[in-house]
Order: structure tokens, then sequence, then C-alpha cells
């Protein structure tokens, strides 16, 4: 474990991809996110782009779904080493359901799944595995 101070994240990362998918019989969860972590200030700054609407899906099962993902990042970004300090701004970009599978711990799932991508995006991997996203 490292010590040395660091910002998260050190520069705009854009398009970072995040898929959360379990197929282990009924329910399924299927979400998949592409977001942007913009320099901001320190905290966490969480926006959904005009863009991130889904067709056929009401505008508050939407918003219940980007909550989620907040929910998501926030939570992964609590758990980062001591000496982090983060200050982003959070863009989701565009997300994809599944008429059946999609609900909002699909997307909280696919939120923790987008900070680490944009940890090794940003680091490069981690010297050991995180533990599996259940």
């Amino acid at each position: 474990m490292t010590t040395e101070t660091r910002t998260f994240p050190p520069r705009t990362l854009r398009a970072v991809k995040a898929v959360y998918a379990r197929q282990a019989g009924c329910p399924s969860s299927f979400a998949l996110a592409v977001a942007d972590f913009e320099l901001g200030v320190e905290g966490v700054e969480f926006k959904a782009a005009d863009t991130s609407t889904v067709p056929g899906w009401s505008a508050a099962e939407v918003a219940e779904l980007h909550e989620a993902f907040g929910a998501g990042v926030r939570e992964e970004l609590a758990a980062l080493e001591p000496g982090t300090t983060v200050a982003v701004a959070v863009v989701v970009r565009s997300i994809k359901v599944h008429e059946v599978d999609t609900h909002p711990l699909a997307f909280r799932q696919a939120g923790r799944q987008a900070v680490r991508n944009a940890l090794i995006e940003a680091y490069g991997p981690p010297p050991a595995p995180w533990p599996r996203l259940s």
C-alpha cells in the first residue's frame, strides 16, 4: 500500500466504459454505462448528459438508474487508499439497459466498476486484484 498523496483523477478520463452482467438464473443483472471522469473541485460531483436517456423508459426510471450508478461511484471512491484526494466530476454519457434484467443494483455495481476502470486507465493495474463485485 502506498502512502504518497495523489489526486483522482490526475487528468480527464473520457469514455470510461463499465459493464455489469450476471446471468446465474433468475433474476439476472445487466447494466452498461459510459462516463467521463473530469477534473473537478474536491469531492464528487455527478451529472447525466442529455444523451443518457433510454427509449421506452420513463425519466423517473432512468433517474433511478443514474442515482444508483452515482452511489456505486461514490462507494468505490470512498474505499480508495488513504492519501488520495478525490476531485472529480463524473458525467454519464450513455447507458444501455435490458428490458428485463436491468435494475438499480446492477447500475450501482456498474458505477463501482467504472471507478475501477478509470483507476486502471489513470494509474495502471492494481498490485493485487480487487475483490469481486457480487
